[in-house]
């Protein structure tokens, strides 16, 4: 379809979904509608199959999240067009609706301001009238956790600590690539997957030069983890989203507009109420991270050495033709995590991780300008807060291994007065915050200290 149709598109819809409980594919259709006809999609959504048949509790529950991981998922192909009607396919209580709200306003912000399109942040839900049935409730509160593992530090911190804890956590990934299937080997857990396949028209569309950017894609895999937790008979969902995920990049036409925003606790908060209210879910999902700085969690990662040779926080990597590469070494990612690990490792043992020393390449100084907020915004990328970069640069600026590095002097001079002075009062390494850390797991993280 040509983009000046789809230009003119004025309603997104979602005609119907279906799971196939025999193979565990779900099939989410979508359609975006105007007066030059439709362009419809179907998104694939592959769950892990259990060794046992379902109950009829069970497959019940199951639909009602698969039926709000419609409407979620469906974010991904709004934003080719975004038109300005969002036309539900039934009716929702407040709480779900809330949810879906978030995800199409907050969720695109990011999107709606790269693309200058104001009106996605006013959007507003059109929601059938009709009541809906209330669900069985469906206590899952004291099953086994699964753990979300993305590769990175912070979800090995998670999955480290709920095994040392007791717990018996259960990984689990969408889409795994090659990193976090090492990642997952080196645990040496029984892992779960489930795969997503976006429709290939939506690639068509995007080479074609439709509208296209940031998603809330955390918000789309949370749910696909809460729909794998009830097929299995699992517990709550453990998400490794740090404090930092809920501060905004920037404020745009009297909105926030956050990178990260479905890894925020305000998102958080809103998948959860949304999950006990339209599934029943007793203890659906939480960040176990939630009230740690992202300098906290790597001063933990430092305790753990069993992943050196297989972690990764850089999302550029995957994208890299070497199969092998785990760290591109040249974006922001990469960037802050090094500088958030290096005050607590040996400088060996951080080389060793990246591959490469990023402070002693005076190439990176631009980057980490930005980082420690001396030169424009936070970068649109999940990185720590700008007084976590200050923090971090201070504790190198003390230690003897690091002081002399190019970066880490140059750095130093940049640096202004006020934000030394910050840094100086900093709380980055007590928790601090909302959080959703239901009682028994308050002092999982005790056991990596």
């Amino acid at each position: 379809m040509p983009n000046e149709q789809l230009r003119r598109m004025d309603a997104f819809t979602f005609p119907s979904y279906a799971i196939d409980l025999a193979t565990g594919e779900a099939l989410f259709d979508y359609a975006l509608t105007g007066p030059d006809g439709e362009q419809r999609f179907t998104e694939a959504i592959t769950l892990p199959l259990p060794a046992e048949p379902p109950s009829d509790e069970t497959v019940a529950t199951l639909g009602r999240v698969l039926e709000l991981l419609h409407v979620v998922a469906g974010v991904s192909y709004y934003k080719a067009a975004a038109p300005p009607r969002l036309v539900l396919p039934a009716p929702l209580g407040a709480a779900a609706t809330a949810l879906v709200t978030a995800v199409y306003t907050k969720g695109l912000a990011e999107y709606a301001y790269r693309n200058q399109l104001p009106h996605v942040l006013e959007l507003r839900p059109e929601v059938p009238a009709g009541e809906v049935p209330p669900p069985r409730v469906y206590d899952d509160s004291d099953r086994r956790p699964l753990s979300a593992v993305g590769g990175g530090k912070d979800s090995i911190v998670s999955l480290e600590a709920l095994r040392r804890a007791g717990f018996d956590p259960v990984p689990f990934s969408v889409n795994p690539n090659h990193v976090i299937v090492s990642v997952n080997e080196a645990s040496g857990l029984p892992a779960l997957a489930a795969r997503r396949r976006l429709d290939p028209v939506l690639f068509d569309l995007n080479a074609a030069g439709a509208r296209n950017g940031h998603i809330p894609v955390t918000a789309i895999n949370s749910l696909i983890a809460v729909a794998t937790a009830v097929l299995h008979g699992l517990g709550p969902v453990v998400m490794s989203n740090e404090r930092s995920a809920s501060d905004p990049n920037l404020i745009w036409n009297g909105h926030e507009i956050n990178h990260q925003w479905s890894k925020g606790v305000e998102a958080e908060g809103l998948l959860r109420a949304a999950l006990a209210e339209h599934a029943g879910l007793t203890e659906p999902y939480f960040s176990l991270l939630r009230s740690l700085s992202e300098l906290h969690i790597a001063r933990l990662f430092a305790t753990i050495d069993r992943y050196d040779a297989v972690v990764t926080s850089c999302n550029a990597a995957f994208k890299l033709r070497d199969a092998s590469a785990r760290w591109c070494r040249n974006c922001p990612k990469c960037r802050f995590v090094f500088l958030a690990m290096a005050p607590f490792m040996r400088r060996e043992r951080v080389v060793g991780i990246f591959g490469g020393d990023l402070l002693a390449d005076e190439a990176q100084i631009p980057g980490y300008r930005e980082l420690l907020g001396v030169d424009g915004h936070k970068p649109f990328e999940c990185v720590g807060e700008v007084e976590e970069s200050v923090v971090a640069l201070s504790l190198l600026a003390a230690q003897d291994q690091w002081r002399d590095a190019p970066v880490v002097r140059t750095l130093v001079e940049a640096v202004p007065p006020t934000a030394w002075s910050t840094a100086a009062t900093s709380d980055v390494f007590t928790p601090t915050g909302p959080h959703h850390i239901p009682t028994p797991y308050t002092k999982t993280l005790d056991s990596l200290t």
